[in-house]
């Protein structure tokens, strides 16, 4: 189920998330156009689009993309950093209430945000205002949490810390993908992706996520001390690296 919060829960961090988010790998959008069809010509609903990251990847491949996003100072973010692209069409809304017109779409894309969508009403309004042969792909970024030291203790501080982690997490919700999809079939990638940071920019990744304590929380300060020792702990020549799963799932909902 969606989190109750979910629209408003990035509000106090968009800067962070605008500077340290990590993006996806072109093999995501290659395999969107040589397996799924994905076109220059074709109109792309990028839903909760956030500050632009994947759709600025689909501006540049050509598409005229609607950008729905219902949080206003994410959405303002994207306006300002998709400015150039005449193609760009910011929209306030939901995955659940568009606002776009029937069957008005080639393709409905979901970058890092299906997790908070209810998927019923989600689905319904994909089917509504995708073309007959539209296509929906959803994509996540998993971060890996197990394959190094700084990783694994990384992942240790998100536990102890978070607010509610264990209950966003990715893996957890990337396993209910079929329930977008069903009973339609969907194809499924996976593809690799690595972030490299000095401390500031680790910091900045930590507290772009949306259940990292903010400044106001008791536990932020002990949570960015244990945070400092991790990194000097593991870093090598001044830099730590988070790599990423990046799963992407393609189907035709009818």
């Amino acid at each position: 189920m969606p989190v109750a919060n979910a629209t408003s829960r990035f509000s106090d961090r968009v800067e962070n998330y605008v500077r340290y988010r990590p993006g996806y790998p072109s093999e995501a959008l290659r395999f969107l156009q040589q397996e799924c069809g994905l076109a220059p010509e074709h109109r792309v609903a990028d839903i909760a689009s956030g500050t632009g990251i994947w759709t600025r990847m689909l501006l540049e491949n050509g598409n005229s993309v609607f950008g729905v996003e219902p949080n206003a100072g994410m959405r303002q973010a994207g306006e300002r950093l998709l400015a150039s692209f005449p193609n760009f069409h910011s929209v306030a809304g939901t995955a659940e209430a568009t606002t776009l017109l029937d069957q008005s779409v080639d393709f409905v894309t979901a970058a890092q945000a299906a997790h908070w969508f209810d998927r019923q009403q989600s689905r319904q309004e994909f089917v509504r205002i995708l073309k007959p042969a539209g296509g929906l792909a959803l994509l996540w970024n998993e971060r890996v949490t197990d394959s190094t030291p700084f990783l694994r203790d990384y992942e240790q501080l998100l536990l102890t810390y978070g607010t509610d982690y264990a209950e966003v997490r990715h893996e957890r919700t990337t396993d209910a993908v079929n329930e977008f999809f069903d009973p339609a079939p969907f194809q499924a990638r996976v593809f690799e992706l690595r972030q490299e940071f000095d401390y500031a920019g680790i910091e900045g990744r930590l507290l772009s996520s949306s259940y990292a304590p903010g400044p106001e929380h008791p536990q932020y300060e002990p949570m960015l001390r244990e945070l400092r020792r991790i990194f000097d702990a593991h870093a090598i020549a001044g830099r730590a690296a988070f790599d990423y799963k990046t799963r992407v799932y393609f189907g035709r909902l009818r």
